[in-house]
């Protein structure tokens, strides 16, 4: 004991191995041995001794000695424990990374295989094997130490090392020219930042491997989500750049960066020189504001999503026009790039062409949340493709915020219509569109459905007759009357002067107005004790009637809060039919914000349309 405490590791071991023999069946010597040969740094020594200690407590035959062996763990347990904590790391990591000391590419086993010769295991092993009650966050954060990688974002240029220029090569000892010379200074910077494992899409994906291929695609947001770093090159942005050359960089143009400043928690940007961009030196250019405030100008994305954002459903339409403008190497990217944002996995089908790549993301997000409303469905060619029945880069000002009604202001007005009359067909409305079916696509073709008014005239006005783009005066069955300007011109006609095709104002059908409850947060049963009473008592018999009468008021309250709610202004769509019966969008400049005369009487057209 009088050694250990001068750390005299060789003297303990002469003082453990007599111990030893003097009794082989003691856990003593081992236990001493052990603890010699850890303060030494000799760990596989180590593990070895406590491997043996452990048989010996566990063939003691004190019932106290062997009490203790409670205390400790097998070397077989502590692996596993080790092994799963890996596994859940390793799940959301690339297939393959750069180890930034060899410059090696290596797979998922060749880097638990490096893990296992290190001292930070060996150590993180021993403490399992001691202490039967360690915590699992001790375990997590030696492991997420270890395998944290560093991920590079970044414009493709000339020639990019691919995974067979690489493979069973040290990277460092390639030619360092074009992109191998940006390959090798990324892993130095990963490694000078402390991680062992570096990642770039160029060379870390087999591309001919159809799976994998798959498979990292539909992953690739994740990866940079749980990354412990996102390095992004700037090959544009000269040395001692000043505020603004990020913004007009070339990498702010392309499809696959958006995912890859959106998803990363901890981003650095580097210029051309692979010095920290603006001399900023903090960990995390998340936290400079003055560099998010030039990339939201540069992208368009509000602060708080670049630093935060969260992928989903939510304001697709948004989503979609930070995209809008954004170009690729392979038009179908244009769609795979942004499945991450929206979090779907789909097929990845190169060959497919971008009309069809978007018309299955966007055919998903409709599916997904229910709401057809999110996207700005419009016809006119966009930078995603003119056939699509989606471009939300067509408007010049951001689209217009409808007024909500506070729920006194819906309540007076349900006072105004509680009239026999009104409340029947109010519950007729209610139950119809209660009963449409959802929006969808098939056949290349969006199925929406809506409240539909015929258009009646089209008239173009004569004070901006020379003007561009065209603003026109419509008339529509049930809707007051309006403007709409378009870049499209438009066929002009009235009752005297009627056209063959038709034209239709809509409102695509939303069935949150309907204003149902959550199901799933509703009790499995009622335990009124009305329910469980002998129906056979006049008591029993108006106790139903009252609830009947009860749960009549709530229908009719719910239906006379829908024609309320289909009295404001919404939202209009104008649609111009075509030869074989579907319709097509057409593109306005502005929201169409539409107004019906009367809720009650000018809402009678609801149907589901097929929209090209």
């Amino acid at each position: 004991m009088a050694n250990l405490e001068k750390s005299l590791w060789e003297e303990v071991l002469l003082d453990a191995q007599k111990v030893i023999d003097l009794n082989p069946l003691s856990h003593v010597g081992y236990r001493l041995k052990h603890t010699a040969l850890h303060g030494a740094q000799r760990y596989d020594e180590a593990i070895e001794a406590l491997t043996i200690m452990l048989a010996t407590l566990d063939n003691a035959h004190d019932m106290q000695i062997r009490k203790l062996r409670e205390q400790y763990v097998s070397p077989s347990k502590a692996d596993s424990m080790i092994q799963k904590v890996i596994n859940d790391q390793l799940d959301t990591a690339p297939l393959r990374l750069l180890d930034t000391t060899t410059g090696l590419l290596c797979d998922r086993e060749t880097q638990i295989s490096a893990f296992k010769t290190t001292t930070e295991y060996k150590q993180l092993f021993l403490s399992i094997m001691k202490h039967a009650d360690l915590p699992r966050e001790i375990i997590v954060d030696a492991v997420s130490k270890y395998f944290g990688c560093a991920m590079l974002s970044h414009r493709w240029e000339g020639k990019e090392p691919l995974l067979q220029d690489i493979k069973d090569k040290a990277v460092y000892q390639l030619q360092a020219t074009g992109g191998l010379r940006k390959l090798q200074l990324f892993c130095k910077k990963a490694r000078e930042a402390g991680f062992h494992w570096a990642w770039v899409d160029s060379c870390c994906i087999d591309q001919n491997n159809n799976v994998e291929l798959q498979k990292s695609l539909n992953s690739m947001f994740a990866w940079y989500y749980h990354a412990a770093l996102t390095i992004v090159y700037l090959s544009d942005v000269p040395p001692s750049s000043k505020s603004g050359a990020l913004a007009k960089s070339a990498w702010n143009t392309r499809g696959w960066t958006v995912p890859e400043f959106l998803a990363p928690r901890v981003i650095l940007f580097y210029r051309q020189d692979w010095t920290l961009y603006l001399d900023n030196d903090s960990h995390n250019h998340k936290e400079s504001v003055e560099i998010m405030h030039e990339l939201e100008d540069a992208t368009g994305v509000d602060a708080r999503a670049l630093i935060a954002f969260q992928p989903g459903m939510r304001d697709a339409r948004e989503k979609l026009k930070w995209a809008s403008t954004r170009i690729t190497t392979v038009a179908e990217d244009t769609a795979y790039s942004l499945f991450g944002i929206f979090g779907i996995q789909l097929p990845i089908l190169y060959g497919e062409n971008k009309e069809n790549a978007l018309g299955r993301l966007l055919q998903e997000i409709v599916a997904r949340s229910g709401d057809i409303t999110a996207l700005d469905w419009v016809g006119q060619p966009s930078t995603f493709n003119s056939c699509l029945p989606a471009n939300i880069s067509s408007y010049a000002a951001p689209p217009c915020a409808l007024p909500s009604l506070s729920e006194d202001q819906i309540q007076m007005a349900i006072s105004s219509l509680r009239h026999p009359v009104t409340v029947e067909l109010a519950l007729s409305f209610y139950d119809w569109l209660d009963n449409m079916s959802a929006a969808r696509f098939a056949n290349r073709r969006l199925h929406l459905p809506c409240i539909v008014h015929r258009v009646i005239e089209v008239r173009r006005r004569q004070d901006l007759a020379q003007e561009t783009p065209f603003t026109y005066g419509v008339k529509a069955d049930g809707l007051c009357d309006l403007l709409i300007t378009t870049q499209e011109a438009l066929v002009q006609f009235s009752w005297t002067r009627p056209t063959r095709q038709t034209f239709l104002l809509v409102r695509p059908w939303d069935r949150r107005l309907l204003e149902l409850p959550d199901f799933a947060e509703q009790p499995a049963f009622d335990n009124d004790a009305e329910d469980m009473s002998d129906p056979g008592t006049p008591l029993d018999h108006s106790r139903r009637s009252a609830k009947q009468e009860r749960i009549d008021s709530e229908r009719h309250s719910q239906a006379l809060r829908l024609i309320v709610r289909l009295g404001q202004p919404f939202g209009a769509f104008l649609l111009a039919q075509q030869r074989g019966g579907e319709y097509k969008r057409i593109a306005s400049d502005r929201d169409i914000i539409a107004q019906v005369k009367d809720s009650v009487h000018n809402v009678t057209d609801i149907r589901t349309l097929e929209i090209l």
